[in-house]
């Protein structure tokens, strides 16, 4: 495969990617739902903390030279990555969005509930703001990054890697926050 071609096929991913995100807000979710979809979130969380913990991994093996670990412990991260994804995609087709500080699950923010958590809502929103932006912006860099370091092309990896990996790693360790934060006010 060519540079030129990988290079566009990761603009479509990305665009298909963030299309159906999107959609996802727009569409109804369905009448029944599965049972296993309230697992979902807390598999995801999970996800995200494992993601966390192996990104960290991953750079503290290329420090050491260890590029053979650094590669499987990056290929497990982008499968999981990938299994994210599919995850997020299934559970939001399903239930939507969660308020934060619906205290009483009723999907409505009284003013006694907002009261509670105060500004509290205030960090959520940015944490989740930050890591829904960043993570639009990192799904292209994270496939050529991943793209450079399985072609070997090191100094071309080393250039995106520079950018991708921490705003990588801010996703993944807000996605971890954004879930702890959120939990308790699931309706489920």
């Amino acid at each position: 495969m060519n540079d030129k071609f990988f290079l566009r096929l990761v603009w479509i991913v990305t665009a298909v990617v963030l299309t159906v995100v999107i959609a996802l807000k727009l569409v109804p979710p369905p009448t029944t739902k599965p049972s296993f979809i309230y697992l979902l979130p807390h598999i995801i969380g999970g996800i995200n903390a494992t993601c966390s913990v192996l990104l960290i991994i991953s750079l503290i093996f290329i420090r050491k030279g260890n590029i053979k670990a650094h590669k499987i412990t990056n290929i497990i991260t982008f499968i999981l990555s990938a299994i994210f994804l599919v995850f997020y995609i299934l559970f939001h087709l399903y239930e939507k969005d969660t308020k934060f500080g619906d205290i009483d699950h009723n999907g409505v923010l009284s003013v006694a509930e907002l009261a509670a958590v105060g500004s509290t809502r205030y960090i959520y929103f940015f944490i989740l703001a930050t890591h829904i932006i960043l993570a639009v912006v990192v799904l292209p860099l994270i496939l050529v990054s991943f793209y450079r370091g399985l072609n070997m092309q090191v100094a071309l990896h080393k250039k995106i890697v520079r950018w991708s990996y921490p705003v990588w790693l801010y996703v993944a360790v807000t996605g971890v926050i954004v879930y702890l934060m959120i939990s308790p006010y699931y309706n489920f």
